[in-house]
């Protein structure tokens, strides 16, 4: 949906409140989104998430707020994350999945 607009013809002021117009409406889009996709969970689930450059980490969602979740990780820190990045935990999943990173040692040849 296409439309051509001249906005050379419009004036200062008529530029500023149709750029306060495009601010709101993006804000409003978000939000949306947000809330959609925080009605894929309910408070008490176990949820993962995945911080940039980090281990997954598992949590409760324990609070809606405005834009993300608050989740209360294992290790009792408090996130506040875009519930885009959630994942749902399934049966079992938090508990087979580490809370850090697996180290594997080589302890060499078994013993004879």
């Amino acid at each position: 949906m296409s439309q051509n607009f001249d906005i050379d013809r419009l004036s200062e002021a008529e530029l500023v409140e149709l750029n306060h117009l495009v601010v709101a409406r993006l804000k409003f889009l978000q939000q949306a989104r947000s809330h959609r996709a925080m009605l894929d969970f309910r408070i008490g689930e176990r949820v993962s998430f995945q911080p940039d450059g980090r281990a997954a980490v598992f949590g409760m969602l324990t609070r809606y707020n405005r834009k993300s979740v608050t989740v209360i990780t294992d290790e009792g820190q408090q996130w506040n994350v875009a519930p885009q990045m959630l994942r749902k935990v399934t049966t079992g999943a938090a508990a087979a999945a580490p809370a850090g990173e697996v180290i594997e040692l080589d302890l060499g040849p078994a013993p004879r």
